[in-house]
């Protein structure tokens, strides 16, 4: 709903090897310097400041388009994998209560199941799988 079907058909037929965000902007500068020509915005003020807030979003769109272009190199998902795995499997060591029938004080709950443990594997595995 954004552009006419001839405007889409357009869009469609560039060829371009990369994203055509940018399309859509040079479309808008071509036609807020139309209107300045027909009078329709009224004050050359007004056109830079049109152009200057469409320059800002286009400048975010590329920094977008940027972090989209370089990837995660292999190495630091792997190393933010081991991380995980290796916290938790010290984590299941560590965690465990110490024997009841030893007469330690403070520690007479035993709790079979690490509750709390395993919540926090299922909180960092999913968001290492984000």
């Amino acid at each position: 709903g954004f552009m006419t079907k001839y405007e889409r058909k357009i869009f469609d037929d560039l060829k371009s090897p990369h994203l055509k965000y940018w399309v859509p902007f040079v479309w808008f500068g071509n036609l807020a310097s139309k209107a300045r020509k027909e009078g329709r915005i009224r004050d050359s003020v007004d056109l830079q400041t049109l152009m200057n807030e469409m320059n800002k979003y286009r400048s975010w769109c590329s920094l977008l388009f940027g972090y989209d272009w370089v990837g995660i190199p292999l190495v630091y998902t792997q190393v933010v994998t081991l991380a995980v795995y290796t916290f938790f499997f010290a984590c299941l060591i560590g965690r465990q209560f110490l024997d009841t029938d030893q007469g330690y004080q403070g520690h007479d709950l035993d709790i079979y199941i690490p509750i709390f443990t395993l919540l926090q594997f299922f909180f960092y595995a999913g968001w290492l799988k984000v």
